[in-house]
């Protein structure tokens, strides 16, 4: 292979060479990778508990546990009693809950409280609150005392808040301290920390006062004060911040984590890059269910039951605000009768509509979202919306008018089904942008405001459009 590579290299450029130099290293390192868990299964299975410990603690956690959730009841038996509690904990907190539970349920209760112990905070209080609360107070009473609290101290805070999400591993240190002593400090605490590349300065009372960041202590002399190279511009979050604004602050100032503040500014803890990724995916996939009406069911390990119940309401709802479109049809009767060639666009105005309030309802939700859209530009958003639509619907209205009268040789049917077209895009996007719009000004969630319910509400002002210009210019048809 390598031979007819070279032999052929005359007439490859340097962009299909990378390709193909890329696929064979991928399949190179995929064929290693194969190899190597291979060797880490058959030592598991073969009861060789160095060789399996050697080859199974040099991978990545996350590799880790791509392979730790592969096996069976039995072989993960078994690499529970090869590995410590401290070593499994780091796979434990990367389980999705339902195998965390899973995986739970087959510990001795001896073995999962070091292992809590050694959990970070924040991922211990995310499995607590998913589980039976008689189960997490005697987790809480196996676990050490100072964690247990710290633990508590997390549950005691609203769900979705910061103080909810924080962890309390972290450094802190007192603005006297030297450089010197502060690195020496970091050999010892960092093992535990969650993350050490922001060092976070308090006074006796426990008040943020500044923050030095790892390069900063780094480069400075070893006799420096920790005083003179911090900074006390802090960007710092209230223990009540909503999860969503905490994931918006971190992302604006591309921090790797922000300390979370009592209203009196005390150091509490930190919320870190990685939970800002789970919160900002979590809100995503609730703003997906929302527009998809499929609140609450869109993880794809709920049974069909479950999700058909979740699903169901907003269905029947939507099936019963349908009525109305067919009620609308039946006020336009005689119209219909008189010229029957109207019912044939019928479905592509219906759906035109749809499309087009749909797409300005997704703009929308993903501007409030990202905090783009603001009460200064309120209208500024109708108009972009209007004008798009207006400019999609011309486009639509001339393409439509010649295939009808190609196909039909009737002018008139053209001009009236072109110009539908152009007045329902041009309404269908400002209500697609509206609707989002004004259920945030009551303080809702916009996302709420779902796809299939804008249809349906689009769908219904298409028709009344179309059969209001059909009826007024029916004698000349």
């Amino acid at each position: 292979m390598l031979g007819v590579h070279f032999h052929h290299s005359h007439i490859m450029n340097s962009t299909d060479s990378y390709i193909i130099g890329g696929i064979i290293i991928a399949k190179l390192k995929k064929k290693a990778r194969e190899q190597y868990t291979k060797l880490i299964l058959d030592a598991l299975h073969a009861g060789e508990k160095e060789q399996f410990r050697n080859t199974f603690l040099e991978l990545h956690p996350s590799d880790q546990l791509d392979i730790f959730i592969t096996l069976d009841k039995d072989a993960r038996s078994r690499g529970y009693s090869y590995l410590l509690p401290n070593e499994f904990a780091v796979i434990f907190g990367l389980l999705k809950l339902s195998d965390q539970k899973l995986f739970f349920l087959e510990l001795d209760e001896s073995y999962s409280s070091t292992m809590f112990n050694h959990l970070f905070t924040d991922d211990v209080v995310n499995f607590l609150t998913e589980i039976n609360n008689t189960r997490a107070q005697d987790i809480l009473l196996n676990m050490d005392k100072g964690k247990a609290e710290k633990v508590k101290s997390l549950l005691s805070y609203t769900k979705e808040t910061a103080g909810a999400i924080m962890t309390k591993e972290l450094v802190s240190l007192s603005p006297t301290n030297l450089v010197s002593d502060v690195l020496e400090q970091l050999r010892n605490e960092a093992p535990n920390a969650k993350i050490i590349y922001y060092l976070y300065v308090i006074d006796a009372v426990g008040t943020l006062i500044g923050v030095v960041s790892l390069r900063d202590l780094i480069i400075a002399q070893p006799d420096e004060v920790i005083e003179n190279i911090m900074t006390t511009r802090i960007v710092s979050v209230p223990d009540d911040m909503d999860q969503e604004d905490v994931g918006k602050l971190i992302k604006k100032y591309d921090f790797l984590a922000a300390p979370v503040v009592s209203r009196q500014n005390r150091l509490l803890g930190i919320v870190t890059f990685d939970d800002v990724m789970d919160i900002l995916e979590a809100e995503a996939t609730k703003d997906f269910g929302e527009i998809s009406s499929a609140k609450g069911a869109t993880n794809i390990d709920l049974s069909a039951f479950t999700a058909a119940k979740k699903r169901a309401p907003w269905i029947i709802i939507l099936m019963f605000l349908g009525l109305i479109t067919g009620s609308v049809i039946g006020q336009f009767e005689e119209t219909l009768e008189a010229v029957v060639m109207l019912a044939v666009f019928i479905p592509m105005i219906m759906g035109s509509a749809g499309n087009i309030g749909t797409q300005s309802l997704a703009i929308a939700v993903r501007g409030l979202a990202l905090g783009h859209i603001e009460r200064s530009n309120f209208w500024k958003m109708i108009r972009r919306e209007f004008s798009t639509g207006f400019m999609i619907g011309l486009t639509c209205m001339i393409l439509i008018s010649i295939m009808i009268t190609v196909l039909y040789g009737n002018l008139m049917l053209a001009l009236i089904v072109g110009f539908s077209i152009l007045c329902t895009f041009g309404v269908s996007a400002v209500i697609g942008s509206t609707i989002p719009l004004l259920i945030n000004k009551l303080k809702l969630d916009p996302a709420i405001a779902s796809g299939p319910f804008i249809t349906t509400i689009n769908d219904i002002v298409g028709l009344l459009i179309y059969f209001s210009i059909a009826t007024s210019l029916m004698d000349f048809l």
